[in-house]
């Protein structure tokens, strides 16, 4: 499973190259293959920072919703935790994804 740093990493590098683009847009300074090329790398690096952090998520909530009777995996997991605990049933997490779509 994916760590917090390594999707947050991916999620910094799209935001630098979304500054990128932003900065070639604003000067004026990019050609058309560059501009198209930055928007490409952004769409790129968005899709799979959003895809790996969708699939931790969605694994850390469908674990919380089946339960952990084991009270040293719940503190271990609990800390590994990419977003805050919230009470979560199957039914709801399968609606949730299909939202994603």
């Amino acid at each position: 499973m994916a760590t917090q740093t390594q999707i947050v990493n991916r999620l910094k590098r799209a935001r630098g190259q979304l500054d990128a683009l932003i900065e070639q847009l604003e000067s004026g300074d990019g050609n058309c293959r560059e501009v198209l090329t930055q928007f490409a790398a952004v769409n790129s690096a968005m899709k799979r920072a959003s895809y790996l952090a969708v699939a931790t998520i969605m694994s850390q909530c469908a674990q919380e919703a089946v339960g952990s009777r084991d009270e040293a995996h719940s503190r271990t997991a609990h800390k590994e935790s990419f977003v805050a605990g919230d009470r979560v049933t199957m039914e709801e997490l399968e609606q949730l994804f299909l939202r994603l779509t």
